[in-house]
């Protein structure tokens, strides 16, 4: 079903923005942090972490995981451990999440693609190192793209099948916002 689909491509690009979410912790190139507007940019990987690249406020890269609320692995976790050079911090994206569960991709069945674009709020938070004390809010944007591949026999035969993995796909994650530091 394309609800599964897109399940477990919203997952992809949730790690990938566990990224901020699940990962916007940005460092600063010098030893105080003045807090301001940063740009985040996640690439959602097929492992459990995902790159990350923080431009702005802070300007540092690293990686992006899945965690639950107490902070522990979780592939489906709605909260994101942003690991960076400079330090760590947590994204909550449970704001985020909730909305990519509810949202339907439009689906195109002459080609059997389908794509979907979602825009939530991230919070930043449980800094180490060089982003301790981080908070701050980011507005993520989640983009979606597949093809999905057609049924070749049955009562289905020539129909998009949005049940199994597809084709091809796209996915990414980005966003902006101002950090703080206490």
């Amino acid at each position: 079903m394309i609800t599964t689909i897109m399940s477990k491509l919203a997952i992809t690009a949730l790690t990938g923005i566990t990224l901020l979410g699940g990962s916007a912790a940005f460092a600063s190139t010098s030893s105080t942090q003045a807090g301001g507007p940063v740009r985040v940019y996640v690439a959602p990987g097929t492992s459990a972490a995902s790159p990350i690249l923080l431009t702005g406020a802070i300007g540092d890269f690293g990686t992006t995981t899945p965690v639950n609320k107490n902070g522990k692995k979780d592939p489906e976790g709605t909260y994101i451990q942003v690991t960076l050079r400079k330090g760590t911090f947590r994204v909550n994206a449970t704001a985020l999440d909730a909305k990519l569960n509810k949202a339907q991709p439009a689906l195109d069945q002459a080609t059997c693609s389908g794509w979907l674009v979602q825009t939530g709020p991230v919070w930043l938070a449980n800094g180490t190192g060089g982003y301790a004390g981080i908070s701050g809010t980011l507005q993520m944007t989640v983009t979606l793209a597949f093809i999905s591949p057609r049924y070749t026999s049955g009562k289905d035969k020539g129909q998009c099948d949005n049940n199994t993995q597809p084709l091809s796909r796209y996915a990414s994650t980005t966003g902006s916002g101002i950090v703080r530091y206490k």
